[in-house]
């Protein structure tokens, strides 16, 4: 790297810093460790957020610079509770075999090159497959619906200990739009057993969610606020 691409690079990441800092969804919390742009503009971003919304704000942000021309997302949520990698698969296990939604999807869960069949019904409508290493849930199958592939995601993000979710889950049917979103985060907060979804309004534009409506306690509001930031393809 020559020095004007070394004076290029440190000024890039120099206003990086600074629109991020500017970010007041962001907070005094957010100390990513030095981000690091390799010549070809990509950028490596690492460090660790209170929230999903957190999270894809400064992802958001660092990817509006025009240089950047890709990202290696190593941003982690930092968990409320800690938990073993044992502790969130049994949560997953339950959840996955268990949620009304996912009955009759075939689900397999993978510990390093094995894997074990956990649910396996005669007739499938799709495949799952999730596995968690230091806290990171990585999701791969295939799906019918969209819809169903963000319920999973949230359904992981919700299990204490985890940090990140990586949802590779293939879709057949990947025709993506407001509405599909809007439905998504609505079959999110109906499943919150700690909100009366009946309450919230879900509104969507392009990607970014807009809820309104009555919810008696402002915990609640940012739990809800916290399940559509969840979902995937929502963004700021």
């Amino acid at each position: 790297m020559t020095d004007s691409q070394t004076r290029t690079s440190a000024s890039i990441l120099k206003t990086v810093r600074s629109r991020l800092a500017s970010e007041p969804y962001l907070g005094t919390k957010f100390k990513p460790a030095q981000p690091a742009l390799d010549t070809s503009g990509i950028l490596t971003f690492e460090g660790e957020v209170d929230t999903v919304a957190q999270k894809k704000i400064a992802l958001e942000t660092a990817a509006a610079l025009p240089e950047i021309t890709g990202i290696i997302d190593r941003l982690h949520l930092r968990p409320a509770v800690r938990m073993e990698d044992a502790g969130i698969r049994a949560h997953l296990r339950r959840m996955f075999t268990m949620d009304p939604s996912l009955t009759g999807l075939s689900v397999q869960e993978r510990r390093g090159a094995a894997v074990q069949t956990v649910a396996d019904p005669g007739e499938p409508f799709g495949s799952l497959e999730y596995d968690v290493v230091d806290g990171i849930v990585t999701l791969n199958g295939t799906l019918n619906d969209l819809a169903i592939k963000r319920y999973v995601g949230v359904l992981a993000w919700w299990v204490p200990g985890v940090r990140d979710v990586i949802n590779g889950i293939a879709v057949l049917d990947e025709a993506d739009g407001p509405e599909r979103i809007a439905d998504a985060v609505r079959l999110v907060l109906e499943k919150n057993p700690y909100l009366d979804a009946v309450q919230i309004k879900v509104g969507v534009r392009n990607r970014v969610v807009r809820l309104t409506g009555f919810l008696p306690a402002q915990a609640q509001r940012e739990m809800a606020e916290n399940d559509a930031w969840c979902v995937f393809g929502v963004e700021p």
